[in-house]
């Protein structure tokens, strides 16, 4: 079977008396965008093997897989979630990269050095139907450019951070969303989570959460900002929590761009706390 993350996330997140055991292990894979490490490691737990692909309709769908390793195999459960949340090695007949936009050189792989994740193949569309604009700027050095930034490893994988329309930039420093969301799927009371960039009139953007709770739970903004701030860099935890139903297209990806017009509505975090003084 196949699914977006989000479809993952609903079945680990079922009630109890809907499950029923798996008569054997069954594998999934899984797309659409970066699926949460914990929502991999509770899949395991259930009873499924899940591979983890990324791709766009300009490549073809599927171009790169996380290959399970053997020696893989003997790490703690939550590791073997952590890498195989990772978006892989590319697939036979196209080549993969993560390249300084500007340079087009590689950047190392350190797993820390960010940069546009790039393809180019025989599997790479050749540009957009009568847009010879958008296809120079796609296709310009003689790579497609994706948009969405990443790290590769020491072992080649490839790791996405976030989409470069998504990335925060508070006070000169990057956020990469999908670490915080990661982080926020991580507490035991939420059930899904969003992270976008609120204006703020001193920082230039803060990070604004989006969460929706498990039933029954009753979780305080401030608790899931503490969560964040105990397991992440204090600038990159939320300094805005909304408990609201999360958006999503009828395939079950999160539609950020409707988040980011309500934190657009909303006044600058920075005069918030001068108002109050």
């Amino acid at each position: 079977m196949g699914g977006a993350p989000t479809v993952l996330n609903s079945i680990v997140n079922s009630p109890s008396r809907d499950r029923k055991p798996l008569p054997h292990r069954v594998s999934v894979i899984t797309g659409g965008a970066p699926p949460p490490a914990k929502v991999l490691f509770k899949m395991e737990e259930l009873g499924f093997n899940v591979t983890h692909s990324y791709g766009l309709t300009e490549t073809y769908g599927p171009a790169t897989v996380c290959t399970w390793k053997p020696e893989w195999d003997s790490l703690p459960a939550e590791d073997k979630a952590r890498v195989n949340s990772r978006q892989g090695l590319h697939h036979i007949g196209i080549e993969v990269d993560i390249k300084d936009p500007i340079t087009m050189k590689s950047v190392p792989n350190d797993g820390k050095t960010m940069g546009e994740v790039m393809f180019r193949g025989n599997t790479v569309m050749s540009g957009y139907f009568k847009d010879r604009g958008a296809t120079d700027e796609a296709l310009a050095g003689g790579w497609f450019r994706t948009g969405d930034l990443g790290v590769r490893h020491d072992d080649g994988y490839i790791q996405l951070k976030d989409r470069s329309k998504d990335i925060i930039i508070s006070g000169g420093e990057n956020i990469s969303t999908i670490e915080v969301e990661s982080v926020i799927f991580g507490h035991p009371g939420v059930l899904e989570a969003a992270v976008v960039g609120r204006p703020d009139e001193h920082w230039g953007e803060t990070s604004c959460a989006f969460v929706k709770l498990k039933e029954g739970w009753k979780v305080s903004e401030e608790e899931i900002m503490k969560y964040c701030r105990d397991r992440l860099p204090h600038y990159m935890a939320p300094k805005t929590v909304v408990f609201e139903e999360i958006p999503k297209t009828s395939t079950g990806k999160v539609q950020k761009f409707v988040l980011r017009e309500k934190v657009k509505a909303m006044e600058s975090m920075s005069r918030v706390k001068r108002s109050r003084l």
